[in-house]
């Protein structure tokens, strides 16, 4: 579980640009049209080899009459839950506000290591006008520039420092199974139905898991931790700071997993929404299994189970190949079909082929129908192997890698799934010059 830092203050205090020097082009969502979150926020950094997430809480302001009371004390609040590590941010080029004296008060009360870091100091007169902010009883201020990067060196060898004294609790190394999906779809009353209490609090309202939460499932011989997550929502209907976040445990959830289970809500199709989180499922090589929710609410005629798979198949190509179940949650039914399903994605997901096997099997295949000839040229396969990552992998050599097209790559990624059942699990192939 990697560290946060959670940059705070008043609006207009640089905290974005010192944002956008930590993250560069790392932003944690690499799609900025997904519609998952708004990924500015939220990003991947590292100094002296120590990673940690970045929160933005900038931004967020609105044109209100009362920013402070309507606005930045519920950042500043969540952001002293979340972080490990809270930098406040003033300007040493407007100084010292009563706003940020607001914020002091707050973030007083946190048990969080704060760094008090006044920004635009550009000169050495900017350097003189920041020792008015040692009255707002922080042992030390340091003073950078978010824009040029002065003082930012020393700032993060500190931070780090604390970053590497702070103990995060262990979770056991088992496989790990987030439910992923809008509010409201059934991912609590699914884990509930599976552990058999209450664990989770269920009610009718949208939203109403805030954070992510890791409980352990042994029996029938599996041994899991299911992640239940807060429903991720569109990106314009993200309002409240608190959605923001929840939306980030979300991601950070899915980016921590092994394989997802996306519930649908029977009754209201596959939105838009649902795709771009089978997208991002997709793009962080994780394991995934549809599971449409609430089917004892649909009307039933002759082919409505087969039309609503071939509908969803249609939607998510050209992944396809993706295991969909129909559940019943409340009535209890085919909820451990589901986790029996989800053990066969994960053993997929950590299959190993050896070298041996993948020539022998899929060399033939690939020789017997090669790539279509370009300008006269063919394109000859040679060496196939699979690369030591967390999901499958493989690189087939060859002399002319830039003459393999689409439809040859989606033809060899078929024939794979087809040899070597990656069912439920994105894989990926790297074509390279032999």
């Amino acid at each position: 579980m990697s560290n946060i830092i959670a940059i705070v203050g008043r609006p207009n205090v640089g905290k974005s640009t010192f944002f956008n020097r930590l993250t560069g082009q790392r932003a944690a969502i690499v799609d900025p049209t997904s519609g998952v979150t708004r990924d500015r926020h939220y990003g991947i950094s590292d100094w002296n080899g120590i990673e940690f997430s970045v929160i933005d809480t900038g931004g967020v302001v609105t044109g209100s009459d009362d920013v402070f009371e309507d606005a930045i004390r519920k950042q500043v609040e969540l952001a002293m839950e979340e972080a490990d590590v809270i930098i406040f941010m003033v300007d040493a080029k407007e100084g010292l506000s009563t706003m940020d004296e607001d914020v002091a008060d707050i973030i007083r009360r946190s048990p969080k290591k704060i760094f008090l870091v006044a920004n635009k100091v550009d000169n050495a007169g900017r350097s003189a006008e920041a020792i008015e902010f040692y009255s707002l009883g922080f042992e030390k201020v340091y003073e950078i520039s978010a824009i040029n990067g002065s003082g930012t060196g020393e700032l993060l060898d500190d931070v780090v420092l604390e970053l590497s004294n702070t103990v995060k609790p262990e979770l056991p190394e088992l496989p790990k199974i987030a439910f992923v999906g809008r509010p409201n779809v059934g991912k609590s009353s699914m884990i509930n139905a599976l552990l058999g209490d209450e664990r989770n609090i269920v009610t009718d309202i949208p939203g109403t898991t805030r954070d992510s939460i890791y409980t352990r499932y042994k029996g029938f011989g599996f041994d899991f931790l299911l992640v239940d997550t807060a429903g991720l929502r569109k990106k314009g209907k993200v309002s409240e700071n608190i959605e923001f976040y929840s939306v980030m445990r979300s991601i950070r959830a899915i980016e921590n997993s092994d394989v997802c289970v996306l519930m649908l809500d029977a009754t209201q199709g596959l939105e838009s929404q649902d795709i771009n989180i089978f997208g991002l499922i997709q793009r962080n090589h994780k394991g995934v299994v549809i599971v449409v929710n609430k089917w004892d609410l649909v009307e039933k005629e002759n082919n409505t189970h087969k039309n609503f798979e071939q509908m969803i198949r249609e939607r998510i190509a050209p992944f396809t190949d993706v295991p969909i179940i129909f559940t019943s949650v409340i009535n209890k039914q085919r909820i451990h079909k589901t986790l029996e399903t989800v053990n066969r994605v994960y053993e997929s997901r950590s299959r190993s082929i050896p070298t041996r096997k993948l020539m022998d099997i899929m060399l033939p295949i690939v020789t017997d129908n090669p790539p279509p000839a370009v300008k006269g040229k063919y394109v000859k396969i040679k060496y196939i192997t699979q690369l030591k990552l967390t999901y499958p992998a493989f690189v087939f050599f060859c002399n002319l890698p830039q003459y393999v097209n689409d439809n040859y790559k989606r033809y060899v990624e078929n024939r794979l799934r087809e040899q070597f059942d990656f069912h439920g699990v994105p894989i990926e192939i790297y074509y390279r010059q032999k």
